[in-house]
């Protein structure tokens, strides 16, 4: 075959991609595939902002949409002599002559992506949704760039209707616990709106006693809660109202993030004495560490009375780049993961919560050494725990298919989370749960290939990883 290399190249999706190559193997995969494709999508863990959804107006233009605030998009662009301000991070709306840039920044380092799950994502992307029929490139950009600017111009492409399109039945986003959730309450009482979307409960910066600025929060979160957080006991109290304030709202879940997962628990006056200590500004680093440890057992204490699922995402070093964390803020491609350690830091709380009947505790990972010697085994004997899917630099085709082959033989499909898109791009949710709905057909159908599992079997599992599993884990 002769490939002209002056003609731009067409992109074009095969529909059997990431089925199993063997004919026999991928005609199941198909069957399985085709039963779950077009059920709703459920979203139980994300960082889509929902004034989008309330505001309704168009995106502004391919890069605010494609680059800019997807920091796995930045990442590898950054790594590769491209400057994050050349990309619009930090900068706020950008012009059309630096959007435009920043999306021909995109296009002429497209073979960056080449084997990775983001080049996966922004093609199904442009294909799917937006019916772009041309590879990105230096030559392309600027025609992919109008063509994208027309379609975003359509009313069907304006947030409400693309919700709608990708069958979204329920999103939830991650909030700040003083949050006063207006645009939340503002969704659920705008009678042009029908879809689901609920805040999360993300207190992880209230936590961290030795970060800068702490004492100003927690008496921000004492405002803000009507409790007197100069005590312990105040903090404490503070958070349950706070709690009790996100479930009114739609809540069903709290997510903690820190670089461990400790719950060794304090002495209550040593609780008060660090707590004092911290709000003061002179608590050292390893007491720090103490209080938060020691509160995030509390939360788990919490999750049994108010119900709210725990969600654990451990082990990432955030920020690892400080000059480019003060220059364009957080979330901008440097947090970097951390081994793991789950078994014996979270030992204190599964003893007193672990076979609690109201506790769901769903444990992510980054350090894939910790799928089959810790979280598995976990999750095989406490009713409490349930095994997180992949999540961040491990949502990628290969590391989901590791995970279900490291979990599956210790926990079956009962004891996972269903999958979660954690997401800031709004367009990549659809296309990142199409990818999983896909790579778990092919797990299955392997299964049954195999004579491990009978075809009807494989079909109720799939529809349960899509549906059941994460309405049950999440409390949806």
């Amino acid at each position: 075959m002769t490939v002209n290399l002056h003609q731009p190249a067409s992109l074009v999706l095969h529909p059997d991609r990431l089925l199993p190559t063997d004919p026999r193997v991928r005609d199941i995969a198909r069957r399985l595939y085709d039963a779950v494709r077009d059920l709703p999508i459920i979203s139980p863990h994300g960082h889509v902002n929902p004034r989008m959804l309330l505001d309704n107006v168009p995106f502004r233009d391919p890069a605010e949409l494609f680059v800019t605030p997807d920091h796995y998009v930045t990442r590898l662009l950054h790594a590769s002599g491209v400057p994050l301000e050349a990309l619009g991070v930090g900068q706020g709306p950008l012009s059309e002559t630096a959007a435009r840039a920043a999306w021909r920044l995109l296009c002429e380092h497209w073979d960056l992506y080449r084997g990775t799950p983001v080049r996966y994502w922004l093609e199904s992307e442009l294909v799917e949704i937006f019916g772009v029929t041309v590879r990105p490139s230096a030559a392309t950009a600027d025609a992919i760039y109008d063509h994208l600017a027309e379609r975003l111009s359509q009313d069907e492409y304006k947030p409400r209707a693309l919700f709608d399109r990708f069958k979204i039945s329920a999103l939830a986003t991650t909030d700040d616990p003083c949050d006063d959730l207006a645009v939340h309450g503002a969704l659920v009482a705008d009678p042009t709106w029908s879809g689901r979307v609920i805040p999360t409960f993300r207190p992880d910066r209230y936590l961290e006693a030795s970060e800068a600025g702490w004492p100003t929060l927690v008496a921000r979160l004492g405002q803000v809660s009507g409790e007197d957080t100069s005590n312990y006991a105040g903090w404490v109290k503070a958070m349950e109202a706070r709690r009790q304030y996100f479930i009114s709202h739609g809540a069903t879940s709290a997510d903690h993030a820190h670089t461990d997962c400790g719950t060794e628990p304090l002495q209550p006056s040593e609780a008060e004495r660090i707590y004092h200590a911290a709000v003061a500004g002179t608590a050292t680093l390893i007491e720090a560490v103490a209080l938060r440890r020691h509160m995030l057992l509390e939360m788990a204490r919490m999750s049994t009375e108010d119900g709210l699922t725990m969600t654990i995402h451990a082990g990432v070093r955030r920020d690892h780049h400080q000059p480019s964390a003060a220059r364009f803020g957080p979330d901008t491609g440097h947090d970097i993961p951390l081994r793991g350690d789950f078994t014996d830091p979270l030992r204190p709380l599964l003893e007193r919560y672990g076979t609690h009947p109201n506790l769901k505790l769903v444990l992510f990972t980054l350090d894939e050494s910790t799928f089959s010697r810790e979280l598995a085994p976990l999750a095989g004997f406490y009713p409490s725990v349930y095994v997180g899917q992949p999540w961040w630099f491990l949502d990628a085709p290969d590391a989901i298919r590791r995970w279900r082959s490291a979990i599956t033989e210790t926990v079956g499909f009962s004891r996972t989370s269903g999958f979660i898109d954690d997401t800031r791009a709004f367009c990549t949710i659809p296309v990142r749960h199409d990818m999983s709905r896909r790579l778990d057909s092919g797990y299955l159908a392997t299964l049954v290939a195999e004579h491990r599992l009978d075809e009807d079997e494989a079909l109720e599992t799939a529809v349960d990883i899509v549906t059941r599993l994460p309405q049950e884990v999440f409390k949806l």
